[in-house]
């Protein structure tokens, strides 16, 4: 079991920067990742990356986004670059004690475990 704590989040006008951080605790996963959900709409996969440190991007967000992780700090951040209105979400840290969602599509019904989210708001 792990426990997820989300920060950062925040509001900021379209083109704007946030980064999120995740605190984690209790076992460790080799895959974490992020994804979010606005209102009325599914979970989507945002981010990912494994214990080697390779990542993968949902289309929507390459290229803007960067993933990364502090081992030693149990944490993980979402760096979010160029934000647009269309990323308004909470946005959540996961674990997937599986593995899989690191790989391939994201899909975040692989996610074993979430923290309590971190809103993010973008105004155009």
């Amino acid at each position: 079991q792990v426990d997820l704590v989300e920060s950062g989040g925040g509001s900021v006008h379209s083109g704007g920067s946030l980064r999120l951080s995740c605190a984690a605790s209790g076992d460790s996963s080799n895959c974490m990742g992020w994804f979010r959900q606005a209102p009325g709409k599914e979970r989507e996969g945002v981010a990912a990356i494994d214990n080697d440190g390779r990542t993968n991007y949902a289309d929507s967000v390459k290229g803007r986004f960067t993933i990364s992780k502090d081992n030693a700090e149990n944490s993980l951040y979402l760096q979010m670059n160029s934000l647009k209105p269309e990323d308004n979400a909470v946005y959540y840290c996961a674990a997937d004690f599986g593995g899989r969602y690191c790989y391939g599509p994201l899909n975040a019904r692989l996610l074993n475990y979430w923290g309590q989210g971190t809103q993010v708001t973008v105004s155009s």
